[in-house]
């Protein structure tokens, strides 16, 4: 078996040509075994940042007097000799190590690839998730982020996922080890070693093991249960009093819960849900947290859809909720309901693979190491998968995600024609979805659908929108279209590259035609070929014009990107027209190239009249969805460069080098309106936060903001307020003598606030900023007086994850002070004692600059209050419901925004929220008011 090198370095900063290594470990490994050991300090020639040493606990002193790493070359070369190096993100460690040219002729394997492909379900890769989630032998000394206890920690992991690789299939090995092989990919030499120990443990077994490539069909779903719904022809009304004594004392959920309690907002939730269905309502429902929303809707939904044979479709917002439907609140009814209830996720065909595009490249085989880890991992994946679906899988790369386009049902070849539809992953789901009583879709993919005549989802008439207030920016979101140089050239490429090009391909596939077919097709194929080369070199001139004329409105050299609206007012500018003939000069080719490719679709289908084509139809397909993925480019940007559309926003955005060019309608309500409400008979939206208060005069929260948004103005209403004591359980602190954020004085308080309420607490502080760039200075700010006081700082800085920082945040021994951004104003659910504090740093307005919101906010005669208050209301309410997540919950929220005291808006926000207890005090007296407030009961 091979002897494996594992590395691990800690070092000053990420960029090897600037920055040092400061500890070195390595580890030798033989059959499982550790046979040599080494660590070392090594001395830097530049000091050791406060956040790497607040990370790996190594300071200056601890170095002064180690080794250079030039010092360490022998004994590192010795150690290393040819062994392959491991590593976690080995191709870092190894970054630094070649600048003193050691292990540059070592092959260099990576944990993390090996894990993507053995854990394709794991989501995250770092070694502490990773750790975790295998439940490893993890060192407790407090030597965490040090070299020898992470190259240890690797090496328990490598030795994890070799015990996996042995499981597998010798097939599935074999054709790994082959395919990677023949393209020089590294890890090949994992999975010779795993060969070894599957054929010695299949001969011990005494069974005959199965080498080669066999290109067997890998995808083996379970059966669909269930028989397709039939509707009954007049509805029948569901019966609310016997869904509603469900909840009594004595009724279903307390005989199958132990500790359930009724909660009256959720059955006035229920009733109301059931009417609606019984009806045929339109209804706005907010719910408050800890109301039990998900079962107030879904009980009566699932009695509507068994008692009537109506299928009802449940659109969410996030991955988040949609897991809770599926893994938590729906087990949960079906272990209480008389009847059998069905449900099922559905989403877009681009997230299905294509089983037969997979088995077609399994044949083609793999032209470059960089696509084997995919390649691999779906051998790997498919086996095991039910629903074929990407979700389960991590795509980690940009590269990987166009690869998988390329592999999904997203394609004109997956129709009931020519798929095998048992062995179809889309094509299960759709029948999964034609049984279910409840499906279950997202925002985006519920108004796509509905706008092209259900092309995804069943027929339905009954629809519920969970996360409603996200309704409008997720059907922003899916209809806005993006371009740049990038992606136009790898269209371009993806048609003509050598081998493995759509035009290869096909021509290899009719290869058996006559010559005078094969002249003819030739001729359309080299115009296509000529029209490429000519087009991908216009589309160099076409974004290097543009860039040069968006130069007069950016400031250039910033960390952040900028973006500007392509208005009237920007394309009368004198340059404008060098951009405008610049695009004519690309726009030509691209619709030349659009016309040929249609003329060969034709030409080839025709062939199959007179001569036996294999894959004719998948030929036919291919080139056809080559065709209308570069038209809707072709179209999308001439509508952004010569044909602007009123219903439409542009805009171009910079971010560095990179320049991209953008597309989104002006107004989603209409859409909302016609698909929706005109469609549908009974229409249900809910969430936590759907009303705002008025910005001036009045106090009473309303849905008319969201009504108007989402043209929903003949909807009915109900507010169900929260069952959870805030008065008694949440402190509002309003600081009020805070410099307005512009003033002199405003981050200096911010930083002292943040310090004293995390010192108080022990940590225990979730911060929400509104800018990263104030994170960021923040962040700097408070990290040393935080160490010193035993308060560890998670920040939401660059490489950090959200999933990693909560799990970090909400460990019991963490004495931590959380910072984040956007991401982290809702879905963040830190029950107990983790959290007790919630600082809102400022009221989160929108950017005026962002071009979305500028252009809507055009539409209205005073935006400011009627759309930028109400947006920010709605995301401040969010930000809010962090502290509060379970009834025995109980904290502050501290606010550091002067204007909801100053500014005559301010009531707005503070009208909006639950009726907390609430004060207005100076921020000196943060320390001593917490401590009273948590202590009140004793007093």
């Amino acid at each position: 078996m091979t002897t494996y090198a594992f590395l691990d370095l800690e070092t000053t900063g990420l960029d090897p040509r600037t920055n040092s290594v400061i500890e070195i470990a390595i580890i030798l490994l033989e059959d499982g075994a550790i046979t040599h050991e080494f660590q070392s300090f090594v001395r830097p020639h530049i000091p050791i940042p406060p956040e790497v040493t607040d990370i790996t606990g190594i300071t200056d002193e601890m170095v002064a007097d180690a080794p250079t790493l030039f010092a360490l070359r022998t004994d590192i070369r010795r150690l290393l000799g040819n062994h392959p190096i491991v590593g976690h993100n080995v191709q870092f460690d190894l970054s630094f190590l070649q600048q003193e040219q050691l292990g540059e002729a070592n092959t260099a394997v990576d944990t993390i690839t090996l894990a993507s492909i053995l854990l394709p379900r794991a989501g995250q890769y770092s070694l502490e998730y990773l750790a975790d989630h295998l439940m490893l032998a993890i060192d407790d000394s407090g030597q965490a982020h040090r070299a020898l206890a992470d190259v240890l920690l690797t090496a328990e992991l490598f030795l994890e996922l070799s015990h996996r690789a042995n499981q597998l299939e010798i097939g599935i090995l074999s054709e790994i080890i082959e395919t990677g092989s023949r393209v020089g990919w590294p890890e090949a030499i994992f999975f010779e070693d795993a060969l070894k120990v599957a054929v010695r443990n299949s001969l011990v077994a005494s069974k005959r093991p199965r080498r080669g490539k066999e290109f067997k069909e890998l995808y083996k779903p379970a059966s669909v249960e269930g028989q397709q719904l039939t509707p009954k022809e007049k509805t029948e009304t569901i019966p609310t009093d016997i869904i509603v004594d469900m909840f009594a004392p004595t009724g279903n959920f307390a005989q199958a819960f132990v500790g359930f309690e009724q909660r009256p907002q959720q059955i006035e939730m229920v009733s109301a849900v059931a009417e609606a269905f019984n009806n045929g309502q339109h209804l706005l429902i907010e719910a408050g947290t800890g109301t039990g929303k998900s079962v107030g809707y879904l009980l009566p939904a699932a009695f509507w859809a068994e008692q009537n044979g109506r299928r009802v479709v449940i659109s969410t917002n996030t991955i988040n909720l949609q897991d809770q439907l599926v893994d938590k609140d729906i087990p949960a009814l079906q272990e209480i309901l008389p009847f059998q209830l069905r449900a099922t996720v559905r989403k877009g065909r681009r997230n299905y693979v294509c089983t037969r595009l997979f088995q077609q490249w399994r044949h083609r085989g793999v032209n470059d190491p960089s696509e084997m880890p995919l390649y691999a991992r779906l051998l790997v994946w498919l086996p095991t998968t039910q629903t074929g679906d990407k979700a389960e899988i991590a795509l980690r790369s940009f590269d990987e995600r166009l690869a998988w386009d390329k592999l999904s049902a997203e394609n004109e070849l997956c129709t009931g024609d020519t798929c095998k539809q048992n062995r179809c992953p889309r094509w299960m789901a759709q029948r999964r979805a034609e049984n279910a009583h409840i499906v279950i879709v997202n925002h985006a993919l519920l108004l796509s659908d509905l706008a092209n005549e259900n092309h995804i989802l069943p027929e339905f008439k009954d629809l519920i929108v969970d996360e409603a207030h996200h309704l409008e920016s997720a059907v922003t979101s899916g209809l806005s279209f993006e371009a740049d140089k990038r992606s136009m050239e790898r269209t371009l490429n993806d048609i003509t590259r050598h081998k493995s090009g759509l035009l290869d391909e096909l021509t290899g596939r009719t290869n058996m035609i006559s010559p005078t077919q094969r002249d003819a097709l030739d001729t359309l194929v080299n115009k296509v070929r000529a029209t490429a080369e000519l087009a991908d070199s216009r589309v160099e001139d076409f974004f290097t014009t543009v860039h040069f004329f968006l130069q007069d409105f950016t400031r250039g050299g910033g960390r952040f990107a900028e973006q500007i609206r392509l208005t009237t007012a920007v394309r009368a500018q004198p340059l404008w027209d060098e951009v405008a003939n610049s695009w004519d000069n690309l726009h030509k080719p691209l619709h030349e190239m659009v016309r040929t490719l249609g003329k060969i679709a034709d030409a080839t289908e025709k062939l199959t009249e007179h001569n036996e084509i294999d894959d004719v139809e998948l030929s036919v397909q291919n080139v056809l969805t080559a065709q209308k993925g570069l038209e809707e480019m072709r179209t999308t940007l001439d509508n952004i460069i010569a044909s602007p559309d009123d219903g439409y926003i542009y805009w171009a955005e910079i971010f560095k080098d990179r320049l991209s060019l953008h597309a989104a309608p002006l107004h989603v309500g209409p859409l909302v309106e016609e698909y929706v409400f005109h469609e549908k008979e009974t229409v249900i939206l809910t969430s936590a936060t759907m009303r705002t208060a008025p910005a001036f005069g009045g106090e009473t929260p309303t849905f008319n903001y969201i009504r108007d948004r989402l043209n929903a103005t003949d909807a009915d209403e109900l507010a169900l307020g929260s069952p959870f004591d805030y008065k008694a359980n949440s402190l509002l602190y309003l600081v009020s003598d805070m410099p307005e954020p512009n003033q002199p004085g405003y981050q200096r308080l911010v930083e002292q606030v943040i310090v004293d309420t995390a010192v108080t607490l022990g940590g225990r502080t979730l911060v929400l900023f509104t800018s990263y760039a104030q994170l960021q200075q923040t962040a700097q700010a408070i990290r040393l007086p935080l160490q010193q006081q035993g308060v560890t700082m998670l920040a939401q800085l660059q490489g950090s994850s959200r999933q990693q920082l909560t799990a970090q945040f909400k460990n019991p021994k963490a004495r931590a002070v959380l910072l984040g951004t956007r991401s982290f104003w809702e879905g963040v659910d830190v029950p107990g004692d983790a959290l007790q504090a919630v600082i809102l740093v400022k009221i989160p307005f929108d950017v005026p600059s962002d071009p979305v919101f500028a252009a809507r906010s055009e539409t209205f005669d005073n935006s400011f209050r009627d759309y930028s208050i109400p947006e920010a209301i709605l995301r401040w309410r969010q930000g809010f419901g962090r502290l509060i997540r379970r009834k025995s919950d109980e904290g502050v929220v501290l606010v550091l925004d002067k204007r909801v005291l100053s500014k005559s808006y301010g009531h707005a926000f503070t009208d909006s929220l639950p009726d907390s207890t609430t004060i207005r005090q100076p921020a000196s007296r943060v320390p001593e008011l917490l401590v009273r407030w948590f202590n009140r009961a004793r007093q």
